[in-house]
């Protein structure tokens, strides 16, 4: 009977021990974060510490596209990412027909134009070659960031899903080519202006406060977030890293890093 108690104990620890050590379990202390490369991953190494401290081990998975980070999320390989903003998320789920959801918002990126053949944006010739970002949020904030300049015309200067299809006028007879985000930079010594969003134009080496021939205001609506789940955006792991991207040392890093090219958006 004693041999029967104590093989029934070991059975009920083993499966305690199993259930508290899952990937999937709120007991697990570590938080798989997908990011791109610049500010997202530096920002998130200074968090790191942070939550270390409250036994959390936060694991960064760099990408260099805008699909796979909300992919995986949705996958469960990654608990969570931070990267996109909220017209992005908005047109991936209506397209995709899914619901990730913002945790919270963490800084801004002031979208910029950029030119190596350029001093100006007055220099910019009658049929000039422009590439600019094919994913519908940030091809529709370069066309609007092209409209505020009176460089073309929109149907409606505040619809922030704008397409080519709704340029109403293009007097300077610009040529528009729609390129992968990450691909832009690369553009630079061919083309005469290229759109490009912040994270990709620092790992560029430009610096948005200097080098961009336009840039968006201090104001843009476009806040970068953190983005998780439904099932788990308010597992106590994901919110200490939501409370840890949003504390006064975080901002201080931004400010300090960055010098105006990323905001905090808290």
């Amino acid at each position: 009977m004693n041999k029967l108690i104590a093989m029934l104990a070991a059975l009920l620890l083993l499966a305690g021990c199993s259930s508290s050590n899952g990937s999937g379990d709120a007991n697990s202390q570590k938080l798989v974060v997908a990011a791109t490369a610049v500010p997202h991953a530096e920002i998130l190494k200074q968090v790191k510490p942070i939550l270390a401290k409250q036994g959390i081990d936060l694991e960064i998975k760099v990408f260099a596209d805008y699909v796979q980070p909300n992919v995986q999320v949705l996958e469960k390989s990654i608990d969570a990412n931070y990267f996109q903003t909220g017209p992005y998320l908005d047109a991936f789920n209506r397209e995709r027909g899914t619901n990730l959801a913002i945790v919270t918002g963490v800084h801004i990126e002031p979208f910029g134009a950029y030119s190596r053949k350029l001093k100006s944006i007055d220099q910019l010739p009658d049929g000039a070659s422009v590439t600019l970002p094919n994913d519908p949020s940030n091809n529709s904030r370069a066309l609007l960031l092209l409209a505020k300049h009176g460089l073309i015309t929109l149907k409606d200067p505040s619809n922030e899903l704008s397409t080519q299809k709704d340029i109403t006028a293009n007097p300077k007879h610009l040529k528009l080519r729609e390129l992968e985000a990450a691909m832009l930079p690369r553009t630079l010594d061919e083309v005469d202006l290229s759109l490009i969003n912040t994270n990709y134009a620092l790992a560029a080496g430009l610096n948005p406060t200097k080098d961009a021939l336009l840039i968006e205001d201090k104001d843009s609506p476009y806040v970068n977030y953190l983005v998780a789940r439904p099932d788990n955006k308010d597992d106590p792991r994901v919110q200490a890293l939501a409370k840890a991207l949003t504390s006064p040392e975080i901002k201080a890093f931004i400010e300090q890093k960055y010098q105006g090219a990323v905001l905090p958006a808290f």
